[in-house]
């Protein structure tokens, strides 16, 4: 089956196609990762976009249930240099063709990625499409000019009602953005009772689930396009301690009053290296985003600049000076990518306890508060 892969600067990419036929637009952007297709596949950040895998080898391994970051895909188009259809993995259950296939994803391979990626880097992330039909290519040019980019990101990939993963230590709300399961899998793991929330719960809902802390996820698409969001973290910034990755980041940082924007074609991939400024030590990270918080802007605010990115120096952390408050723009859960900065949610917790010894409260009730306690469904993890 041919495939076809058009950059809205009339850029014509030939090859084979693989997974589900049809056509379908969005953000062609690039990942470094040499393995981790899977998690890439299921990271909602990706919702809308293209992703195009640098390393040449994609599908060898199949597809494990158990390594998905979200329940779906949310991706609208995988390029490869190599499909392989025969996966060789004892934990495999089936291919990724099948995978692609049964939520409707188009892939194509037996194109030059290397050259797509570099066109990338230098002009920076753009707008394609993806066929597996044998439309004139003015007729999809024009298509593709007509087709916006997504903005509703997070809507679609935020949970829509609450859950619980019940533990016996801190209670954290986990507002869901467009949220891996990583985060959920590392909170978990430290015994904490997590309550998951939609993207628009509000200060006041959030309150009457007596939190100890709470976790601002990551998700795809511009932080300005949730407004909502940054009204929320303002009015409970100082309240309970706050940590924010990815996105999460992003908008902990316009709700201190510093500014965003877009980069020129992201961070993606498992090998992106992050400095700490209080130490000089460098670690490897995990990063997926297509934004960034200007330097510029953090001046003036109550925010300190924590990490950096050693590529291209942008900030990579942050920390408020006065609220226990921090953020990273990278992924301390991984998945795919290294587990170096993971000591992060020791941090949190570390953070949370301060907290409450300094601001002693009433013992917490033992159920959440009424008007909450018909939305709110356990699901054990």
């Amino acid at each position: 089956m041919q495939a076809r892969l058009l950059l809205e600067d009339g850029t014509l990419f030939t090859g084979l196609g693989f997974g589900a036929e049809g056509q379908s637009a969005g953000e062609v952007v690039f990942n470094t990762g040499i393995t981790g297709y899977q998690e890439v596949l299921s990271d909602p950040s990706y919702c809308g976009q293209i992703v195009t895998m640098t390393y040449p080898l994609i599908g060898n391994y199949g597809i494990t249930r158990d390594d998905f970051e979200a329940v779906r895909p949310y991706i609208h188009g995988f390029v490869v240099r190599r499909h392989e259809p025969v996966p060789s993995n004892w934990r495999a259950e089936y291919t990724l063709d099948r995978l692609l296939k049964e939520y409707g994803i188009i892939g194509i391979s037996d194109i030059d990625t290397r050259m797509l990626t570099r066109k990338l880097r230098h002009y920076g992330t753009m707008k394609g499409m993806l066929t597996t039909g044998n439309e004139r290519i003015e007729e999809l040019a024009e298509r593709l000019s007509l087709t916006p980019l997504m903005r509703d990101q997070v809507a679609r990939t935020s949970t829509k009602s609450i859950f619980s993963s019940p533990g016996e230590r801190e209670r954290i709300v986990l507002v869901d953005y467009g949220a891996k399961s990583g985060i959920l899998r590392e909170l978990t793991k430290r015994g904490c009772d997590v309550v998951v929330v939609p993207h628009d719960t509000t200060a006041e809902q959030i309150r009457r689930l007596n939190p100890d802390g709470i976790q601002l996820s990551n998700g795809p698409g511009d932080p300005k396009d949730v407004p909502h969001a940054v009204t929320m973290i303002q009015e409970l910034l100082g309240e309970y301690p706050i940590f924010g990755i990815c996105l999460g980041h992003q908008l902990f940082a316009l709700a201190c009053g510093a500014d965003t924007d877009k980069l020129k074609f992201g961070h993606r991939g498992g090998n992106h290296p992050v400095k700490e400024l209080a130490t000089s030590r460098c670690y490897i990270t995990s990063q997926n985003h297509g934004y960034t918080v200007l330097e510029g802007s953090v001046a003036g605010t109550k925010l300190e600049v924590t990490h950096i990115n050693n590529n291209d120096k942008t900030i990579e952390g942050l920390k408020h000076n006065e609220f226990p408050a921090f953020s990273v723009q990278y992924h301390p859960e991984a998945a795919p990518g290294p587990y170096d900065s993971s000591y992060l949610f020791d941090e949190f917790l570390e953070m949370i306890r301060e907290h409450k010894r300094n601001n002693p409260q009433k013992p917490r009730q033992a159920q959440l508060a009424a008007s909450l306690r018909g939305e709110l469904q356990y699901a054990q993890k």
